[in-house]
């Protein structure tokens, strides 16, 4: 998502929780002008206010959050933002989704222990890092090279170890290790790619925003069953377009 597009990345009717969200963090951090932020303490703030806007409901996601630090998936010029409700800049004219995108993305997905998940669009690799708390596996492509060398390190060194970052085009996904319990992708196609719909396990669940990059966007809910799709429309978003392949689609 494209940082000068931070005004309007969230969905419809987001806006007063970002803006209490930028007020805890502010304030947590400018109480302790001589010493670290409290990031935990921040972090907690967030969770607290994503549930209490009616947001973050699962108590898995819930505990996942809790734990994930945003912090240190964002630069360290923007920490002091970490847990706002807002994207942030990781580079390349990339930012990290706000954490409600993240919080309803993941409920969306309804993910399991045992399950094995394709993520389309690593970025800073915060997404990802949630998902591992909640399910086996998560396979997540990226297909700007330094944004995912730099999410395979990271992730590495925070000890994730049930992550696997692979640079390459989102698009045709990652057919060795299908197909998967679950999909989720952070960048928008025009239209949801088949290679992506044949990846998926039957009973499986895709969450996907899809729309033109200049037009109207939707966060879209997709379950397989019988060999097609259900969907269900959830919230007008914005996202970066998809690149690779579904432009040239």
């Amino acid at each position: 998502m494209s940082w000068r597009r931070v005004g309007i990345s969230l969905a419809v009717g987001l806006g007063l929780v970002g803006g209490l969200l930028v007020l805890v963090s502010c304030i947590t951090a400018d109480e302790q002008p001589n010493s670290s932020p409290d990031y935990q303490q921040m972090r907690l703030s967030m969770v607290h206010a994503l549930q209490g806007a009616g947001i973050l409901r699962s108590e898995p996601v819930i505990a996942a959050m809790q734990v994930t630090p945003r912090h240190l998936f964002v630069p360290e010029e923007v920490r002091p933002l970490a847990y706002a409700d807002i994207p942030l800049p990781i580079g390349e004219d990339q930012t990290i989704s706000a954490p409600s995108i993240v919080a309803k993305m993941t409920e969306l997905l309804q993910p399991d222990r045992d399950d094995v998940v394709l993520e389309v669009g690593t970025g800073s690799g915060y997404q990802a890092a949630v998902l591992a708390k909640l399910v086996e596996h998560v396979y997540t492509i990226e297909i700007l090279a330094p944004l995912a060398n730099s999410a395979r390190q990271r992730l590495a060194t925070l000890g994730y170890q049930n992550i696997t970052v692979k640079c390459g085009d989102g698009y045709r996904g990652w057919p060795q290790h299908a197909p998967f319990d679950g999909i989720i992708v952070t960048c928008a196609p025009e239209e949801i790619p088949q290679p992506l719909v044949q990846q998926l396990k039957e009973g499986g669940c895709m969450v996907i925003p899809v729309g033109p990059e200049s037009g109207t966007q939707y966060l879209y809910l997709l379950k397989k069953k019988g060999g097609g799709l259900q969907q269900t429309l959830v919230w007008p978003v914005r996202f970066v377009p998809m690149t690779g392949q579904a432009q040239e689609q």
